[in-house]
């Protein structure tokens, strides 16, 4: 069925203010084609088990920025420029389930002035963004389905509080975006209700109604195996992902200059940006249409003017959104539109890396990508890697609770390009697996799970009910996973081409060693992490430069000796 009934708004308006690359590459027949192949899986947002309510997938990152200048390398280094290495700015951003995350009044239920009190242990965490999950009106628990897109969930505060969020977020150089489904609303939202009552509504034409369009209420959702279309007053409305959740007909130019109002409005309350719900949705609706260019284009018209839209009161606003699918689906989301999307594909790598021991060619893999990506965002785009997120397996179950895995796989996100997102609790080894309440559980923040200031309560502790990790315990604990995750972020903010810089490969030889550069104009770092429970030793004639000497290093039992680096077991280190 073809949704397009209104001629097409080209994107005009400021540039996003990014460094430039004056770069462009053709990408190969074989490399699209390895692009189209992507991660095949379950796209844009879950549908609870238990409820069969949506609740969105992934996570965001600040105004996006020139990088700064980065010291110099030894004059002998080879240094690669920064378009050849896909160099980009970046922020650590930290996702936030509002709900679970931190309760200021004690009514068991996390708020917004919880988020507000929390804030200088994700500053010393090394946080510099925050992105919050659904806080508008909704009727359900995870608040993917809006009731009302200008009002804040009467369970986490009011407006009022949400500006004290944010202004105290911007005290300390933190950035706050929130979550914005643009693809679908609420049953409950006042839109719906009247476009149900009948052919004469006012909003009749907001939704997609089967019988209005003349087409059979059958088909394959593109979002799940059901059949996207809902019974309601004797006419099917489409509903992607369920029965509580009517897809917005953004054919309508109501429909698109209302939501293009509401996201201005979020930016002139002061956020920073958007996390974007389900961006690949807004035109994929059926099984058939998945991998379609035509639909790809569809959906970056759309974004491509909800940007021109939002740049009329912040041309800098960071735009990332979720995208479960292969990078040839996210690749037009990228011009004139969003900043970044999440990279789905990459976290797979890293998780099976960690837990396998064995190192994989991430800097390759990446390159086919971001070739991709340079050509079309010309160059403006900044990745999204992540581990995991509110709609999957959290790390820690992931690599079934080793904490040697867990390490490495911070390890290897943190030292890569892009804007890396952490889940709250990932931090600390939280534990959970499906279903999604109990990847969603409370946060711990008080030794042995007690109850004490900040904790919600508004779901049992299951998953972590064990030995629970918290914050209070790996605070005291130099060798803990909060710990690691706070040395990590301060390399990071501390070495120019970590922070800042493009990737490029190496093969170090040890099947057990992942190895990469990180580079800027000016320098070029090596990155090296033993995955592994044994001493590695890496030769220095795999390198295309000899360090100088260790910058950071997990073990002070690393070595940098005249013909290779000894890496002692589950390392990570810097070399310049």
């Amino acid at each position: 069925m073809s949704r397009l009934r209104y001629p097409l708004q080209r994107w005009q308006g400021n540039r996003i203010s990014v460094p430039s690359f004056n770069w462009r590459r053709g990408i190969s027949a074989a490399a699209l084609a390895l692009l189209l192949a992507g991660s095949g899986g379950l796209s844009g947002c879950s549908r609870d088990a238990d409820t069969a309510a949506k609740a969105s997938r992934s996570p965001s990152a600040a105004p996006v920025a020139s990088a700064p200048a980065a010291s110099q390398a030894p004059a002998a280094t080879p240094v690669p420029s920064a378009a050849a290495t896909h160099q980009q700015p970046s922020t650590a951003y930290y996702e936030i389930f509002v709900r679970s995350f931190s309760d200021s009044n004690g009514d068991g239920i996390g708020d917004l002035n919880g988020v507000t009190a929390k804030l200088d242990y994700l500053k010393d965490l090394g946080i510099g963004g925050i992105w919050l999950m659904p806080i508008l009106k909704s009727p359900s628990y995870h608040g993917y389905d809006t009731s009302d897109y200008y009002a804040i969930n009467p369970d986490y505060g009011t407006l009022e509080d949400l500006n004290r969020l944010t202004e105290e977020a911007h005290k300390r150089g933190i950035q706050v975006i929130m979550d914005f489904a643009a693809n679908h609303t609420s049953t409950a939202n006042p839109w719906f209700v009247d476009s149900a009552k009948g052919k004469e509504s006012k909003y009749r034409s907001w939704y997609q109604w089967a019988e209005d369009e003349g087409v059979q209420p059958v088909g394959t959702s593109a979002a799940s195996s059901g059949n996207p279309w809902h019974e309601k007053n004797g006419s099917h409305y489409l509903g992607i992902f369920s029965d509580t959740m009517p897809d917005l007909n953004l054919d309508n130019p109501e429909v698109r200059a209302e939501l293009i109002k509401a996201g201005q409005f979020w930016l002139k309350q002061g956020l920073d940006g958007l996390r974007l719900d389900a961006a690949k949705h807004i035109y994929e609706d059926f099984g058939d249409q998945k991998g379609k260019p035509e639909i790809y284009a569809k959906n970056a018209e759309w974004w491509q003017a909800f940007r021109a839209g939002l740049n009329e009161v912040n041309p800098n606003a960071y735009l990332v959104g979720e995208v479960w699918d292969s990078a040839a689906a996210s690749g037009p989301l990228l011009n004139k539109a969003l900043n970044g999307t999440f990279n789905f594909d990459l976290a797979k790598l890293l998780l099976a890396s960690a837990r396998s021991e064995s190192a994989s060619d991430i800097a390759g893999r990446l390159d086919t990508v971001y070739t991709y990506f340079d050509k079309t965002s010309q160059g403006t785009f900044i990745d999204a890697p992540f581990l995991t997120n509110h709609d999957q397996n959290r790390v820690m179950s992931e690599v079934q609770n080793n904490l040697d895995h867990a390490k490495m796989a911070a390890g290897l996100l943190l030292t890569l390009p892009g804007n890396p997102f952490l889940y709250y609790g990932e931090e600390i080894g939280m534990r959970g697996a499906k279903p999604d309440e109990q990847i969603r559980e409370p946060m711990l923040w008080n030794a042995g799970g007690k109850p004490g200031k900040g904790q919600t309560a508004w779901e049992p502790i299951r998953a972590n009910a064990d030995n629970p990790p918290s914050v209070e315990e790996q605070l005291a604990d130099s060798g803990s996973l909060l710990n690691r995750y706070k040395t990590l972020l301060k390399w990071r903010s501390e070495e120019p081409a970590l922070k800042n810089g493009g990737i490029a490969g190496l093969d170090t030889g040890v099947e057990a060693v992942a190895g990469f550069y990180r580079t800027t104009p000016q320098e070029k770092v090596l990155v090296l992490h033993n995955l592994s429970g044994k001493a590695q030793s890496v030769s220095l004639q795999q390198l295309e430069f000899t360090p100088a000497g260790v910058e950071f290093a997990t073990s002070g039992e690393t070595k940098l000796e005249k013909e290779a680096i000894q890496l002692p077991p589950y390392t990570s280190v810097v070399l310049k």
